[in-house]
């Protein structure tokens, strides 16, 4: 059996990757540790929200300059966010995929 974990407080941080190079151009460090998971960006692009699944958090980046700009108590176990408004009619759930 595969157990997916990690420990509270690692060493988080979010990679800034350029699509059309594949290089990784920046790197956001999480303070004092975290675990961004997956996520999604505001309609304006102006904010990263990830959830923090091991630290039952959620961080928001702001994209401009790569700073945390808020960190967001929340239950166990955030997988995911869904983040509104965003393009399209339906969500198909998840990381709000849309139609």
């Amino acid at each position: 059996m595969i157990k997916i974990n990690g420990a509270p407080h690692g060493p988080g941080s979010v990679s800034v990757i350029d699509l059309f190079t594949g290089a990784v151009v920046a790197t956001w460090d999480v303070p004092f540790g975290g675990s961004p998971d997956m996520g999604n960006l505001n309609a304006a692009g102006t904010e990263l929200w990830l959830s923090g699944r091991f630290d039952s958090e959620v961080y928001v980046f702001d994209t401009v300059n790569g700073g945390l700009a808020a960190r967001i108590p929340v239950g166990d176990g955030p997988h995911g966010l869904a983040v509104w408004p965003q393009p399209g009619r339906f969500s198909l759930g998840h990381t709000g995929n849309m139609r």
